[in-house]
Formats: structure tokens, C-alpha cells, sequence
């Protein structure tokens, strides 16, 4: 039996209230939504995935060589056009042989992965990470962000038994027009209600099971009161449906808002109890899936949020501070940084052959022996020590940094020093996020996770930053 061996999750640690949004504009088109989640200027569907996936990979004895698909599910890549699971992959240290499969323009494009995962040989990694845009005088407001991994396996602890969809033209509900990032609606509320109950009806009626055994329920959740209209003709307890409801706590998540339900769900139950999760496709589909089973563990999330004004959301998101930035003080080539993506995503040193000192970056020659020689190569830890810090305020910053500073304000910069043991240690210099840079002291000891750089030449550029241990 193929199913879900273990599973991880992500919230940026940013989050508005819905109050907050309400007293900037007069309304709130979130109903029941009490705050959302808020990326940070240097998150993206990429950045939150690949912490996701992390969380999972700490709950689970899986080698990331024994994966053998990748299948990612968004609405928002960085990009437009460009392979997305690539960079992933390069993250992640997994096998360059991997089959990787994109799923977009949908919010059901979660269920196509998992689906997708579920068909295939071997162990899939599973992946929805989401960050919706709107208009921010309405459509914008439920819209938050998050992101679920999953691990399929054919020993799971989570058994799939049964997917079923169902698809009808049903134009308008939600789109987004060629050329923009704003997410659109008829806002027709009696429209979408009844046409997306309706689907979702049809697809779960081919189930052909008992749902009087379901104990928790991920349903469609673009607000919070949603999933229990929408499933107002099916059989499920209103208890089952509040387990997988998070949308009143992190906000519309798009094509991870499900998943991320999931994740609540197989944490809430045990033994035989079962789980059904519902997806619904803008442009009109549902697929419904139950699964048997449930997992302990810890999966992941923010344990400390920090609430944010909204002026400092609309500067988050991007929606005012954006500039334009041509060259860079420290413009570094396309080819270039891909030489060393190792080193910035995976912190790669090398070691010589011939003194064992260790050098990073590893290139040119031993910074010891100084002798010209092929470096072994050697995963640094990601954990570390704070030896130097200083904070880069408002307009100390090089061009190619502008738009971070403009969007997050200052930001601290630290020489951070890696022990690969007792005796070896590497140092290297690195931005801080996720936390006040004044709060930074040297001897506090610091964590590394990947974030977007910075963007040139219209291509985001990623790498390692740091973050307080305790974060």
C-alpha cells in the first residue's frame, strides 16, 4: 500500500491581522480569517519549500539518495518560465537523476502532485509552497502563504486508499490574467458557492466509501467558513472539518492551503482513523482523496510570529519599495555564481590532500601549505558562531541590495564561524534575517536556511543567510 511516510511544513514568521488590514481600508474580504502569514522580502515559494522539506527530512531516516521523483506544486514561482525543481535539487543535495514533475496554475495543482507522487515508483518527495497576490484594496486580503512536504514511500505511515475527481467548466471563480501576478475574481459569492459544492460533491461521491469514518477533513479553504459550505451535502462532522481547517490562521495559501491541512490532519489522528482532504481547481475541478492512518512528530511552522503594521506588509510583499537596479557593487556573472552554487547553498569546503587545512571558498590554492591541489570536498555544518556583526542601514547598502532595504529596512551582516570539528574551523560572511540585526551579539550561536539573495539580471539569486538558533 503507497502513502505518506512523513511529512514536514512552513509558515514565514511575519503576520498581519485581519483587523489590521480592515483598518486600512475600511473592509475585510476574508471572512473568518483572523490573520495571514507573511512572506518576507528575501521568501518565495523556493525558500519556504526547501525549509518545509528540511522539517520532513528531520522527522524521517529516508536518505535524500533515495529519492527517486520530485513533484512541486505552486501557483507563484520566482519566475514565470524557468525550471523551478532544478534549483531545488541543487538545494537540497539530492540526486541529479531525479524525475521532476511542476504542477501550476491551479490551486488543485497540490492534488496533481501528491497524485502524481502517489503513481510513481520508488520514494517521491512531495512539495506545495505558495504565496498568492491580489489587489490590495480587496481580492489581496485573505491571501497568505505556507508550504507542506510530504514523503511517499511504499512503507507509509499514512496509507492512500482512494482518489477520485470530477471536472465542469466553471470560468471566473479564480484567475489571473497573462502578464500579471494580481489574483482575480467575478465575486459572485452565491456563483462560486454552489458551483464549487456542486464539483466537489461529485468528486468525493466517486470515492465510493464510507465517510462516516472520517476524522479529519482538508476541504478547499479560500476563507474560513468555506469548507463547511462547501461540503454542506456530504456526510462529515463538523469536529472532522475543524482539523483541517487553517486558512483562519495563516490565511488563503493557495495551492498549499490543503496540504497544509493535511498536515494538521494526519498529526490530529491515529490507528484507522481516516482522513479525506478536497481540492478545488480554479477554472473548474475537485479531486478528492482519503488516506488511512495518522503521524507523531513535530512538522514544522514558526513557533514565535511577530505582527507586523500594514505599511510593512505592502513593503513585504512587495506591492510598494520595488526598484529597478541595474549593474551592483559587487555584480558577480551568471556563470560565475553558478560555480559556486555548492558553496552557497550547501556550504561546500574543501579540504587539501596534502596538509588537511580546509578552505572556503574552496578554490585556488591551500590557504596553509599554499600548494596548487585538488580539494577534497567537505560539507561544512550549518549551525555556527557569530565572531564579528555589524548592521547595514539605510543607504549603506551595495545597489544589488537596494530593493531588500527598501522593502525590510536594515539588516545585519555577520562573520560567522563553522567548526567541521574540535579543532577546524571555517569563517565566512553572511547576511542575518529573520531577526532583529541589533538584538545579534558575537558568541550567539546561529543557524543556516537558504533565501533569495538578491535579484539581478531578472534572475533571483539564492544562498545561505543566518538566523538565531532559538528562531
Amino acid at each position: 500500500m503507497r502513502g505518506i511516510a512523513a511529512m514536514g511544513s512552513y509558515l514565514p514568521r511575519f503576520q498581519i491581522s485581519s483587523e489590521t488590514v480592515a483598518e486600512s481600508w475600511g473592509h475585510y474580504d476574508g471572512s473568518g480569517i483572523e490573520a495571514k502569514r507573511v512572506p518576507a522580502a528575501d521568501e518565495d515559494a523556493l525558500t519556504m519549500a526547501i525549509e518545509a522539506v528540511e522539517t520532513m527530512f528531520d522527522q524521517s531516516t529516508v536518505d535524500v539518495d533515495a529519492i527517486t521523483s520530485v513533484h512541486f506544486a505552486t501557483t507563484t514561482p520566482p519566475l514565470a518560465e524557468e525550471e523551478l525543481i532544478p534549483r531545488l535539487i541543487r538545494m537540497l543535495g539530492l540526486p541529479k537523476t531525479v524525475s521532476a514533475r511542476m504542477f501550476t496554475q491551479s490551486t488543485r495543482a497540490g492534488a496533481s502532485a501528491l497524485a502524481s507522487a502517489l503513481d510513481a515508483d520508488g520514494v517521491a518527495l512531495v512539495i506545495a509552497s505558495d504565496a498568492p497576490r491580489g489587489e490590495p484594496a480587496d481580492t489581496d486580503h485573505p491571501f497568505g502563504a505556507g508550504a507542506a512536504a510530504f514523503l511517499v514511500t511504499d512503507s507509509p505511515t499514512v496509507e492512500h486508499l482512494a482518489t477520485a475527481s470530477f471536472a465542469d467548466e466553471l470560468p471566473g471563480i479564480r484567475y489571473r490574467e497573462r502578464g500579471s501576478d494580481a489574483i482575480e475574481g467575478l465575486e459572485i459569492t452565491s456563483y462560486e458557492r454552489e458551483e464549487v459544492r456542486q464539483c466537489v460533491t461529485e468528486a468525493v461521491s466517486q470515492l465510493d466509501s464510507d465517510l462516516d469514518e472520517v476524522s479529519a477533513a482538508a476541504i478547499h479553504q479560500p476563507d474560513a467558513r468555506f469548507p463547511s459550505r462547501v461540503i454542506s451535502g456530504i456526510s462529515i462532522d463538523e469536529e472532522a472539518v475543524t482539523k483541517g481547517t487553517v486558512v483562519n490562521e495563516i490565511g488563503d495559501a493557495g495551492a498549499a492551503g490543503v496540504p497544509f491541512g493535511l498536515v494538521n490532519s494526519f498529526s490530529s489522528v491515529e490507528g484507522n482513523e481516516q482522513t479525506l482532504a478536497v481540492f478545488f481547481g480554479s477554472g473548474g475541478g475537485a479531486t478528492a482523496m482519503l488516506f488511512r492512518g495518522g503521524i507523531d512528530g513535530d512538522f514544522g511552522g514558526v513557533p514565535d510570529t511577530e505582527e507586523i503594521s500594514y505599511s510593512t506588509y505592502l513593503r513585504e510583499r512587495g506591492y510598494i519599495g520595488t526598484v529597478d537596479v541595474s549593474g551592483g557593487g559587487a555584480h558577480v556573472s551568471l556563470p560565475s555564481w553558478r560555480r559556486t552554487l555548492d558553496q552557497r547553498y550547501r556550504l561546500l569546503a574543501g579540504r587539501c590532500p596534502e596538509c588537511r587545512a580546509l578552505a572556503f571558498p574552496p578554490e585556488g590554492t591551500c590557504p596553509e601549505c599554499h600548494r596548487d591541489i585538488e580539494f577534497e570536498q567537505v560539507e561544512l555544518p550549518r549551525t555556527g558562531m557569530v565572531r564579528a556583526v555589524t548592521v547595514i542601514g539605510q543607504g549603506g547598502a551595495p545597489p544589488e541590495f537596494t530593493e531588500q532595504q527598501r522593502r525590510d529596512g536594515e539588516y545585519g551582516v555577520a562573520i560567522v564561524e563553522l567548526g567541521v570539528d574540535d579543532e577546524e574551523t571555517v569563517t565566512l560572511p553572511a547576511q542575518l534575517t529573520d531577526t532583529d540585526p541589533n538584538a545579534i551579539e558575537v558568541g550567539n550561536e546561529v543557524r543556516a536556511l537558504i533565501r533569495k539573495i538578491y535579484t539581478q539580471e531578472g534572475v533571483p539569486r539564492y544562498g545561505v543567510k543566518f538566523i538565531p538558533t532559538e528562531s
